[in-house]
């Protein structure tokens, strides 16, 4: 199972470190011993990020150790959780991390307190000399050096800066109103800035243009920090200028705070989502289950709940806990019951066993009988017997069925051999699906001009062909599904340089509908390749559902892996893309 928060993480981009898409643990371990060891300052966004994923895919295999051990016929009571050296050594490297963190931390304040006292001990020195236009004009020089030294001056504490920097503004301003004697020099002064203010204004007000609003916000705090660092302007301009800045911050301010209002509404949209699939489950909880395959019908049900689970993004943060605890519960107590059930049903697998057993024993009677017809029923009737008696454990069944499927192939082997020349029309097909094959592997070669065309000769052909022998049937149409996926992939992969190639044309056709019209594709680009990436994810984590011991497992799981490889084509197409327009803007 794993959160929506979890889920968004993994779907982040891997461009930078702190939203790289994690796969093992070992992954997250050697970032972690990373940043542990390093001069990098940790990141706690990144930091809460890896304990998440690493906690999930820990979970995760703790879940599939846990179910494989009572698949197998294990006593549930009897079961114990082996050590993970992994996760102590995550835990040793996050310990480290966290005194790392505490450290800077005790630094950077220190630092703040140190900025602070010669932040106070400048203000003082203006306050001093705006007692007398005389001392203004004398201390003229002096005042600049200040200015200068508290522009160079990092962060304070939080709590502080806010006032530090008005009583600061306040004794400059007094300063420039006293100054009179140097009167060019204070007319100098307010024009510089005033025309620093005003590209602060500018600057401002385009922000409304940024289409990522946290972005904008966070560039908005810097241009406060640079208005706050610039002196006065002349008296009469100093409530316009400031009222142009601010108006400007308010349009911003208000877009970042819409934002988080939608983000909230659709926490509380995903909140609903995830109580719908609580109930869900619960409600498959309270069902009653009497055989093994009601409880296989609801294990698939279950783990379709957890494929929609993770497709859902954050509920709000003081129920996302809570929200996660009752679906986990809700989990628990569905698997438990399934290991209950079939640990009361053990005698039900003795039984089965004993069937089959006796079956093997009678096949092995007749592997040697001569008796084509007549034993060829019986073995026949057997196998279908074999298929309808009921579950048993794992290892022994597998042994059970090679044992029997060893006698039935003994005699139906020598019926075969016998009967050779009834097959001879098999093997003819068979060199002819052969011969079709070796053509298929020649336009893998040559893919030419034609070549579908070329393909849906040779496959129309190939399927006109009748049954080959039995034995061989797998392993032909494995060769034949081999050479028909490299030839789908020449095939996309042909299409897909025409449609990049149609695509870097019409570029020049999309930029003259506007200065935004590329900046728009590009966007709608980037949610369609953060939209694949969340595809693919999804569907290799899908697969570590299926079972591929089974025919039909083997047949989903390569229809799965076909459906991921497509996926990445096309998301590969996407990211050529935004490559073509990014050298467009250039």
């Amino acid at each position: 199972m794993m959160d929506s928060q979890e889920n968004a993480l993994l779907q982040q981009s891997t461009l930078d470190p702190a939203k790289k898409a994690y796969a093992t643990k070992q992954e997250v371990l050697e970032r972690v011993k990373e940043i542990a060891h390093s001069a990098e300052v940790p990141n706690k966004e990144e930091l809460d990020m890896l304990k998440t994923i690493f906690y999930k895919i820990h979970l995760a295999e703790r879940d599939a150790q846990t179910k494989e051990y009572l698949a197998a016929g294990g006593d549930p009571e009897k079961y114990v959780l082996l050590p993970d050296d992994t996760e102590e050594a995550f835990k040793a490297e996050m310990q480290i991390i966290k005194e790392k963190r505490a450290k800077i931390f005790l630094q950077q304040e220190e630092e703040k307190q140190e900025n602070l006292a010669k932040k106070l001990e400048i203000i003082e020195k203006i306050k001093a000399m705006t007692t007398s236009p005389e001392e203004a004009n004398k201390s003229y020089q002096e005042f600049k050096t200040l200015q200068q030294e508290w522009k160079e001056i990092k962060a304070i504490p939080a709590d502080k800066a806010n006032e530090v920097w008005k009583n600061y503004q306040l004794y400059v301003e007094q300063f420039y109103d006293l100054l009179k004697l140097n009167n060019e020099a204070r007319e100098y002064d307010f024009k510089k800035n005033l025309e620093a203010k005003t590209k602060l204004c500018e600057a401002a007000e385009k922000l409304a243009e940024e289409p990522d609003v946290i972005s904008a916000f966070h560039q908005l705090q810097d241009l406060h920090q640079e208005y706050r660092e610039i002196g006065p302007v002349a008296k009469e301009l100093r409530e316009e200028i400031w009222t142009r800045f601010k108006n400007a911050s308010t349009v911003i301010n208000k877009k970042h705070q819409q934002h988080f209002e939608d983000l909230r509404a659709k926490e509380e949209e995903n909140l609903a989502n995830k109580t719908a699939l609580c109930e869900k489950i619960e409600a498959i909880n309270l069902k009653e289950k009497k055989q093994a395959s009601d409880w296989e019908d609801a294990t698939k049900a279950i783990i379709e709940i957890q494929g929609e689970w993770k497709k859902i993004g954050f509920a709000p943060q003081k129920m996302n806990v809570k929200i996660f605890e009752r679906f986990r519960i809700a989990n628990d107590e569905f698997f438990s019951k399934k290991a209950e059930f079939f640990k009361n049903i053990k005698s039900q697998y003795a039984e089965n066993l004993e069937k089959k057993q006796k079956l093997v024993e009678k096949a092995k009677q007749l592997a040697d009988s001569t008796e084509w017809k007549k034993t060829g029923d019986k073995l026949i009737q057997m196998q279908r017997e074999w298929k309808n008696i009921g579950y048993v454990p794992r290892k022994q069944g597998n042994q059970l069925w090679k044992e029997f499927l060893g006698a039935c192939n003994k005699f139906f082997d020598a019926r075969n051999k016998l009967n050779a020349g009834a097959r001879s029309e098999e093997h003819a097909n068979l060199d002819k699906k052969r011969e079709i094959i070796a053509k298929l592997n020649e336009l893998v070669e040559n893919a030419g001009e034609h070549l579908q065309k070329n393909m849906q000769d040779l496959i129309a052909e190939y399927n006109a062909v009748g049954h080959v022998p039995f034995k061989e049937k797998d392993k032909v149409y494995q060769e034949y599904h081999e050479v028909m996926d490299k030839l789908y992939k020449t095939l996309r992969s042909n299409n897909a340089k025409r449609h990049i190639h149609n695509f870097k044309n019409n570029l020049k056709n999309v930029a003259e509908k506007g200065v935004n019209a590329l900046d728009n594709e590009r966007g709608r680009l980037l949610r369609r390749y953060d939209q694949l990436r969340a595809e693919i994810t999804t569907y290799e984590n899908n697969l570590g559902f299926l079972n591929a011991a089974s025919k039909k497992g083997n047949s989903l799981v390569e229809e799965m892996n076909r459906k991921v490889e497509k996926l990445k084509e096309d998301l590969k197409l996407v990211k050529e893309k935004i490559k073509a327009i990014d050298a467009e803007n250039k």
